[in-house]
């Protein structure tokens, strides 16, 4: 089995037009469709459905995709293990990530990111939902939070601190609490599941439970919420700084900071060695966001 035509296979499931796919690795539509011919002679099977306008994959090119991913990345894995950084990144990056930090922060660097690895295609997925990395097929998973499968590799991407913050005009109106404890008298919007809040204060960790006629399960919701100026909310800082920024919100309670240990994390399959794209994508998103992050400068 050719590991070219394999490649040509894959930008073909991503392109849905073998001249496209096969300009794309500089072959000719008549060389690429030939070459596509030897890998289903080869495997035994129709791997796709041919139109006069595009092509699609068969339910066994479906299934046999991925496998030639794996095959591919096996490959170039291979490469990289005893010729260093020879091996350019290719194929497809499947990436799932929660969907509110995936539309502020992950699309914008799209087109550099692309750019930069121009035989690169990525596969986005946002999802509020943990989504299972292995089963879902995706090389890398966004989380808030470290997960504990091992299975799985995780490294810190970025820091994710969280603050508490209200519009000025619920601060006018209502006045800026001075102390933690001052919360219990005000208008608190929560994220459903996480109503107590925890404060450091004089070396000491305080359990304040909050309350407030308005809860949500959106990360979205609870800022725009906030920035009507239904009352006070804790968010991270990656999905308020432009509010905070533009004056919209006020971070609070500034001398009692909020005690919490989460990061932006990227999981990964646990293996020997780490894929080009994998690899690719780490080293970028670390760069692009920077420590501190861009959002908590």
């Amino acid at each position: 089995m050719n590991i070219d035509h394999l490649r040509l296979f894959i930008r073909l499931a991503s392109t849905h037009n073998i001249s496209q796919a096969g300009a794309e690795l500089g072959l000719s539509p008549a060389v690429a469709s030939a070459h596509i011919n030897k890998l289903e002679e080869s495997v035994g099977v129709r791997l796709v459905h041919r139109t006069t306008r595009k092509v699609s994959l068969t339910q066994e090119g479906e299934a046999f995709l991925p496998q030639a991913e794996n095959v591919v990345d096996a490959v170039d894995i291979a490469k990289q293990s005893v010729g260093g950084k020879s091996a350019l990144p290719s194929g497809v990056l499947r990436v799932t990530a929660p969907s509110s930090f995936g539309r502020m922060h992950l699309i914008p660097a799209m087109k550099s990111f692309t750019e930069q690895y121009p035989e690169l295609s990525v596969d986005l997925r946002f999802s509020d939902s943990i989504v299972d990395l292995v089963d879902g097929g995706f090389d890398v998973a966004i989380r808030n939070a470290e997960l504990k499968d091992s299975s799985l590799i995780a490294k810190k991407l970025a820091s994710d601190r969280r603050i508490i913050c209200a519009s000025p005009a619920y601060l006018k109106q209502y006045g800026t609490p001075k102390h933690p404890n001052d919360l219990k008298d005000h208008q608190c919007i929560n994220i459903i599941g996480i109503e107590n809040w925890l404060f450091n204060v004089d070396d000491k960790v305080i359990d304040i439970k909050t309350r407030g006629k308005i809860r949500t399960d959106n990360g979205d919701a609870i800022r725009e919420l906030c920035v009507a100026g239904h009352g006070i909310t804790m968010n991270s800082m990656w999905s308020v700084y432009q509010q905070i920024k533009s004056g919209e919100l006020i971070e609070i309670l500034t001398d009692t900071p909020y005690k919490s240990d989460t990061a932006i994390w990227v999981l990964y399959p646990s293996s020997r060695f780490v894929a080009p794209k994998v690899r690719a994508f780490i080293d970028f998103f670390s760069d692009y966001f920077g420590e501190p992050p861009y959002w908590d400068h």
